[in-house]
């Protein structure tokens, strides 16, 4: 039995990689910082809720707890992150954005990322096969970024794909310092989410495939990559 835990799987490319990995006979822990919509979600997929804030160390530490109760970890899956944009719902770019606006989407997306990893590795290096897949973004890539013609190059916002690249870094590193585990970070693509209010141009089934095939990893397969769909990406 593989035992997965995703943070923010209560809707959106958790709730649907949640919903993938359980048909494919994973016991799924659904984290969600609202317990009721985290209830409903688990309810809904056959899922196991799990009350996680990935902001709140008190509240990592619990979920940690009751994860290690029920039997431990093979594969986590740090899906919960924002974007960051302004009252009308716009971008912010260089002009606009301040540190306190960085400050707050590094706290998840960054933060939270190792804030997590780092509570549940006693139980990941404890499995005979972990994985942790880190959601990343193509506009994370360095290389796309100045290169003209390509979305990353034409997305003014700093905040996000600052965050993103800064996770492509942690994974790289993490996934050095444990050659035994599956590390990867995954760009699913431009899904419609409530993260970029719903303008994503592909499903959330799609922007799922990278995300449950990198879950499904094995001992052979890749480590310390940044992929999406169709292979590798440039960092």
């Amino acid at each position: 039995m593989t035992r997965t835990l995703i943070t923010g799987a209560n809707k959106g490319l958790g709730y649907e990689t949640a919903r993938r990995l359980i048909a494919a006979g994973h016991t799924v822990y659904a984290g969600s910082r609202d317990a009721e919509r985290g209830r409903r979600a688990a309810e809904r997929l056959g899922a196991r809720a799990v009350l996680l804030d990935v902001t709140d160390d008190a509240s990592v530490a619990a979920a940690a707890a009751a994860v290690e109760a029920e039997g431990g970890l093979d594969v986590l899956v740090n899906n919960a992150g924002i974007e960051g944009r302004d009252e009308d719902n716009g971008v912010i770019g260089a002009a606009d954005v301040t540190a306190d606006m960085m400050r707050q989407v590094f706290e998840t997306n960054v933060f939270g990322t190792v804030r997590v990893t780092h509570a549940f590795l006693p139980l990941l290096r404890r499995s005979p096969a972990p994985v942790v897949v880190n959601l990343s973004s193509g506009l994370a890539s360095l290389t796309r970024a100045t290169t003209a013609g390509t979305p990353a190059h034409g997305y003014p916002g700093v905040a996000y794909p600052a965050s993103k690249t800064a996770v492509n870094m942690i994974t790289v590193q993490f996934a050095k310092a444990f050659p035994d585990m599956r590390i990867n970070a995954v760009e699913p693509g431009f899904t419609r989410t409530d993260l970029n209010g719903n303008t994503g141009v592909q499903t959330v089934a799609q922007g799922a495939e990278i995300i449950v095939r990198m879950a499904q990893a094995g001992p052979d397969d890749p480590t310390g990559g940044y992929f999406d769909a169709d292979g590798p990406l440039p960092w």
